[in-house]
């Protein structure tokens, strides 16, 4: 990936990028990227700023100011033709407006995108960061190449992407492609702000593996090198802890990790079965944590789907670490800014 190291008008010359640049800013429940990325999907300049959201609409929105503002003022000599932003769901892409983000809670009905665009004069799009990091990887990271791409996220919560040929499926109302609240148990109790019993999210994020292995702790003798990484503190343990308590041959943290890739498997299942993708995509922290069992998934993937070649689907991981966002919100225009153009203009 190049970085700020790399001149940016030395790389505005380089073949594909003498004429274009898009911004891109990746706004997250505690901090706000933003960067320059070129037509070959690599990021020229980017940065990050905090994102406060236990204020008001307004302060919020000053973060995103802030980081937009911040590439500008290091790059005063660049152009760059759109800009593209991703959020958290769920949106109105319609209307540009974050409805009720649990990872946002400063913003309810907020016009996100009218205020963007009132600001900057500027063509600018905003879409769900799941979407917008499906779609960097389906054009330059592990799904390119492929006509259909299911991407999947797993951090703080699960999300999901539909790619067919490089373009978002979105649905009737832009609602598509929540797969990350499909029920996999409905007699398991409501754990995710969607109000649905028994979702992936709430099963196998990060934080619900977590929970499951602090729950697990209190009712059962194994898992003393999982305390002990967490410094006796069951309270503390987080995924981060199961997966080097898990590499470190831990009992438990192995149990509570093979319960979560059968989760994972049954999921899939399900997914491939309406799909049927060509390739499956992981990204998120927590899905670069888990990648070594990616293997032992797809070897159980036609235990839980009538597709007898399920297996053969690539799991991969993502190209994209933690900029998945930024490139994936200018993805929104490199892909077909056409399409876009005369909806999201002052």
């Amino acid at each position: 990936m190049l970085r700020l190291d790399i001149a940016v008008d030395e790389l505005c010359t380089r073949g594909s990028m003498q004429t274009k640049l898009v911004l891109g800013v990746d706004i997250g429940g505690t901090k706000v990227a933003a960067g320059l990325v070129n037509a070959d999907g690599e990021i020229v300049f980017s940065t990050r700023v905090p994102m406060n959201t236990s204020s008001t609409a307004a302060d919020a929105m000053s973060c995103v100011h802030n980081a937009i503002k911040a590439v500008m003022q290091a790059n005063p000599a660049v152009a760059f033709d759109a800009i593209g932003v991703s959020s958290p769901g769920p949106l109105d892409l319609r209307e540009g407006t974050v409805l009720n983000s649990p990872n946002l809670p400063c913003w309810r009905n907020f016009a996100l995108l009218p205020e963007i665009l009132k600001t900057y004069h500027i063509p600018s799009r905003l879409d769900n960061d799941a979407n917008a990091a499906g779609l960097a990887e389906a054009l330059w990271g592990a799904g390119a190449g492929y006509k259909s791409v299911f991407y999947v996220t797993i951090g703080t919560g699960i999300g999901t992407a539909i790619i067919l040929d490089q373009h978002i499926y979105y649905g009737r109302t832009g609602s598509a492609a929540e797969g990350g609240h499909m029920t996999i148990d409905f007699h398991a109790p409501v754990g995710c702000e969607c109000g649905k019993h028994g979702c992936i999210e709430s099963m196998a994020s990060g934080p619900a593996i977590a929970a499951r292995a602090r729950k697990k702790l209190l009712a059962s003798s194994d898992g003393a090198g999982l305390l002990r990484l967490a410094g006796g503190e069951a309270r503390i343990i987080t995924t981060e802890t199961v997966v080097k308590a898990w590499r470190a041959k831990d009992a438990l943290a192995t149990e509570v990790l093979q319960e979560t890739a059968d989760l994972f498997t049954i999921w899939l299942g399900n997914v491939v079965d309406l799909l049927e993708p060509e390739v499956i995509v992981i990204g998120g922290g927590v899905g670069a944590a888990i990648k070594e069992w990616f293997p032992y998934i797809r070897s159980q993937l036609t235990k839980w789907s009538i597709n007898p070649l399920a297996n053969e689907i690539p799991l991969v991981p993502a190209k994209y670490g933690v900029d998945a966002g930024i490139v994936g919100s200018a993805a929104l225009w490199l892909c077909e800014p056409a399409r876009y153009e005369a909806a999201s203009k002052v």
